[in-house]
């Protein structure tokens, strides 16, 4: 265990935060702050191992906020910086700062690949369905009819599901949250930490200027708790005021059920298993959605392979032992030399 006693303050900076106010970017930020005195605790992580790369984006202002290590890139290419940084120093805790305009639009190739190879790095998703630092144009998650500034008679795209993308790119962890639960998203933080290789974790953000209460159907407190269901691994798919609903399986697809009602008792309700490497359930619990399913929450998907860092760490180890070429010395010896007198 650590020994380095941190708290929130320790990651604070000196910068003024300039988001608008009421954006959940600040929420995020303190679920940040919240997140990492327990992750360097669990992985006795000083604060000069960690760095917070982002790209272009209200959220990608994050790295300011930070007093750790921390790079401002360029739209849509953060991952291609967050990949060189760690491939260069593994030691570093890469946080990657995105937003879905930045990872989704400009930077889909780059966001894809980076979990395809299962780099070592954690990605915060914010998620506000709108363009908000250019001014409210849609982004690759508005959903189908909205108008906005560049769509001002309704959008006539489908939207990306992230972790659609995050699942199809081979992903081996993906968890969700909503901004306003500081504690629920602080916790999948810390799972994401942990986890060895690319840990993407999507927050459903709201933007008060350009998109205000996008996700108030999730988000309204009234109505969350019979709207979402946050999943842990390892326990019963339980949700509402009272618990007393459920996700079971049907044939292949899932159904929601009230236990005591049909005959369906809590022996019938599934067990989330986040660490199943076949993606099917996982699939089907990223695609639910309100009125028909909750909306899920928490680790969807955890499970453990290679990741790209350790086997470039290996392969350079086999072929270092395996060469003649040892040092640069012995490189500018291989060959032919010459002697000038």
């Amino acid at each position: 265990m650590g020994k380095h006693n941190y708290t929130t303050q320790d990651f604070k900076s000196d910068q003024e935060v300039k988001w608008c106010p009421g954006c959940g970017d600040h929420a995020i930020l303190n679920s940040v702050y919240r997140a990492l005195p327990e992750v360097s605790e669990a992985l006795d992580y000083s604060k000069e191992r960690y760095a917070f790369i982002s790209g272009i984006g209200c959220s990608s202002r994050f790295p300011y906020y930070m007093d750790t290590y921390g790079f401002h890139g360029i739209h849509g290419r953060a991952p291609a910086i967050a990949t060189g940084a760690k491939v260069a120093n593994p030691k570093l805790s890469i946080w990657q700062l995105t937003g879905d305009g930045d990872a989704l639009a400009i930077g889909g190739n780059h966001f894809i690949h980076a979990i395809r190879r299962n780099i070592d790095i954690n990605i915060i998703l914010f998620n506000n369905e709108i363009y908000g630092l250019t001014k409210g144009q849609y982004s690759p998650t508005s959903k189908l009819g909205v108008k906005t500034v560049t769509s001002p008679y309704g959008t006539v795209e489908q939207p990306f599901n992230p972790g659609e993308l995050i699942i199809g790119a081979k992903g081996t962890f993906f968890a969700r949250s909503i901004d306003m639960d500081v504690k629920l998203t602080a916790e999948v933080l810390v799972q994401a930490a942990k986890h060895d290789g690319t840990s993407v974790v999507v927050v459903q953000q709201n933007c008060v200027i350009f998109n205000d209460k996008t996700h108030a159907s999730i988000t309204d407190k009234e109505n969350r708790e019979d709207r979402t269901i946050v999943l842990r691994h390892g326990e019963k798919m339980l949700f509402g005021k009272d618990n007393e609903k459920g996700l079971i399986m049907v044939g292949n697809h899932l159904k929601v059920v009230t236990i005591g009602k049909d005959g369906y008792t809590l022996e019938d309700i599934l067990v989330h298993d986040a660490k199943n490497p076949n993606p099917g359930v996982h699939m089907m619990l990223t695609n639910m959605a309100y009125p028909e399913f909750p909306f899920a929450l928490g680790v969807i998907r955890a499970v453990k392979y290679p990741t790209y860092d350790d086997n470039v760490r290996d392969q350079l180890l086999e072929v270092q032992e395996n060469s003649k070429i040892k040092c640069m010395d012995d490189l500018l010896h291989s060959g032919d030399t010459y002697e000038i007198k």
